[in-house]
């Protein structure tokens, strides 16, 4: 026995009978046409791929026809894999230019500094890609585009499983790995020996007239099956979270409370088909902050690590827990999700009247603005003051805090260290309007003061102060005065809602694990056949066939074969043939 590719080492006799008649031209010619029939049958349902139309096929005539061919063409694999393109090219200019669902302060100071390309900007929708025409176009023809090519797939595919194998070709030493050998063992022993065989190799078989087939290598198919039907869960998994997704961030001074309803947030935005009875009812207290940072070396500065302790409860007569929340460990409340973002600090201002009455104390927050920490805020006195002639006034502070002083003229007033081994707090005075009664949104951490007076000092210089903590600040002419009483501690947080993300994070595996399946298993078919010869021996013949060209079937088939040849080990030569060999 031995194994070759394409060429058998024995071929079964032709008859005389069948060669009379016939050129030798004819029988080549004759022999060429069933070897294209025999590998037309043999490889006809290797693959679920629907076949490609004629290109002389006629597409039709009027509305129907012509919406016939644009069927068939947006749901070819062709146009489906050209549409995943278009919608990875859309999705770059959505990471590249600010988003306005994402943040529209970004977006305005790009346009600041891009007026030139902003008409262009709008008229595409840049600055709201994912919501945008053409972006939602491509991705709800992709959409329909998976759809119509899977449907018929997996119509065909669930046919080929309730399939059995076909026949064997009528030319087996045509097909791409074949062998043969003569043997004593009568046909019916060697086929139910290699049905024994292959089974046990886990194939499919099925036994015909004088031949064995079988079939393996099903879950290729099931894997390229898997991966685009994966394609479509992520895209209903991206579809579900900009739809019915939820997002906002809360700054939260330590001791004080957080209430998961739209009032108690700082900013918020959500998917169109959000609904604000969506939001898990949950609240949480921050107990404490800790950070740590890095004291020498190249790193001096860096942060070590965050940690936010919360006492949180679920649902308005939960029980109180206890949870620690640090950087990429979210606290999971009721299928949402609390991050740590940032922290800062909140110097501790109190301020008094002209005759002593305190009339504002609170814990003041700063806005870091570099990563040591230096900070910068306001203070608004809004209601309770009088200035000394007993007019009704508002007061407001422009505040810059630094958590380590480098010290009088030792540079600007810049922090040397996150940590607060030096803590100053600057002030610079202002009285008037704060413009808050005009209806006009301000920003809490900046001060407007286009209707405010600066209060002055002996040089008639805008009045401002470097304050310690406990120190205290006496404005000019008997105004009144301002106390640093302490620091505290605060941070931030987003609560996040993402209905899609476990849907997606399935879609990702069941795609990984597809696109493995499609690559890495071989669809092939193994035929053996049986057959009594005119000298009374028994010619065995084997072959594959695989979807597409591998080194691995050839060797696949000689380990069947050298297994089966154990059962039904070669015949001696005949004699002629020997004394032939010996002339």
């Amino acid at each position: 026995m031995s194994t070759t590719d394409k060429t058998p080492t024995e071929a079964p006799h032709r008859s005389e009978d069948q060669a009379a008649g016939q050129s030798a031209d004819q029988a080549a010619d004759q022999a060429e046409q069933e070897l294209a029939r025999g590998e037309a049958e043999a490889g006809a349902q290797l693959s679920t791929a629907p076949l490609e139309d004629s290109p002389t096929a006629p597409v039709g005539i009027g509305v129907i026809g012509w919406a016939r061919w644009f069927w068939r063409q947006l749901t070819s694999m062709r146009v489906a894999l050209i549409l995943l393109f278009m919608l990875s090219l859309g999705s770059i200019p959505g990471s590249l230019i600010p988003q306005t669902q994402v943040d529209a302060m970004k977006v305005a100071e790009w346009k600041g500094q891009h007026e030139f390309w902003v008409p262009v900007a709008e008229k595409l929708q840049l600055f709201d890609v994912y919501s945008s025409v053409w972006f939602s176009a491509i991705y709800i023809l992709l959409f329909v585009s998976l759809i119509g090519c899977i449907v018929p797939r997996t119509w065909q595919f669930v046919g080929q499983l309730t399939g059995r194998p076909p026949g064997a070709p009528k030319r087996l030493d045509r097909l791409p790995a074949y062998t043969t050998w003569r043997t004593q063992e009568s046909p019916e022993d060697v086929l139910a020996h290699a049905k024994t065989l292959l089974r046990g190799r886990r194939f499919r078989t099925e036994t015909g007239p004088g031949a064995v087939a079988a079939e393996k290598g099903y879950l290729r198919e099931a894997g390229n099956l898997a991966f685009h039907i994966a394609l479509i869960v992520l895209l209903v998994a991206f579809a579900t979270g900009q739809l019915f997704k939820s997002e906002g961030g809360k700054l939260v001074l330590r001791g004080k409370g957080f209430s998961n309803t739209l009032t108690q947030y700082d900013d918020f935005k959500s998917g169109s088909l959000f609904d604000s009875d969506d939001l898990p009812p949950f609240s949480f207290t921050l107990d404490r902050f800790d950070a740590e940072y890095e004291k020498t070396g190249p790193q001096k500065g860096t942060a070590r690590e965050f940690k936010a302790y919360v006492t949180y409860s679920e649902g308005p007569h939960g029980a109180p827990k206890k949870a620690e929340i640090e950087v990429n460990r979210p606290l999971q409340v009721d299928g949402a999700k609390v991050y740590l973002l940032g922290h800062g600090y909140a110097p501790v201002i109190s301020v008094a009247d002209p005759t002593g009455k305190v009339i504002f104390k609170d814990s003041v927050p700063m806005l870091p603005f570099d990563n040591n920490l230096s900070s910068s805020g306001a203070v608004k006195v809004t209601d309770g003051y009088r200035n000394p002639s007993g007019e009704k006034e508002q007061l407001g502070f422009n505040a810059m805090f630094v958590p380590t002083f480098a010290g009088e003229g030792k540079g600007t007033m810049l922090s040397q260290f996150p940590a607060l081994d030096f803590p100053v707090l600057a002030l610079s005075a202002y009285h008037g309007s704060l413009g808050v009664d005009s209806g006009l949104p301000q920003n809490v951490y900046q001060l407007t003061t286009t209707k405010m007076k600066e209060f002055k000092d002996s040089d008639n210089q805008l009045f401002k102060q470097k304050l310690l903590p406990g120190e205290t600040m006496t404005l000019p002419d008997g105004a009144g005065t301002v106390k640093f009483e302490g620091i505290e501690r605060w941070a931030t947080f987003q609560v996040s809602q993402q209905p899609g993300n476990t849907l997606a994070l399935v879609g990702a595996v069941a795609a990984i694990a597809g696109l493995a399946a499609s690559l890495f298993i071989r669809r092939r078919r193994i035929w053996v056949r049986a057959v009594t010869g005119k000298d009374g021996v028994t010619v065995v013949e084997m072959a594959g066939l695989g979807r597409s060209e591998s080194a691995r079937l050839p060797e696949e088939l000689a380990v069947l074969a050298a297994t089966l040849h154990e059962q039904a080990p070669s015949a001696p030569q005949p004699v002629e043939a020997e004394e032939g060999e010996r002339g």
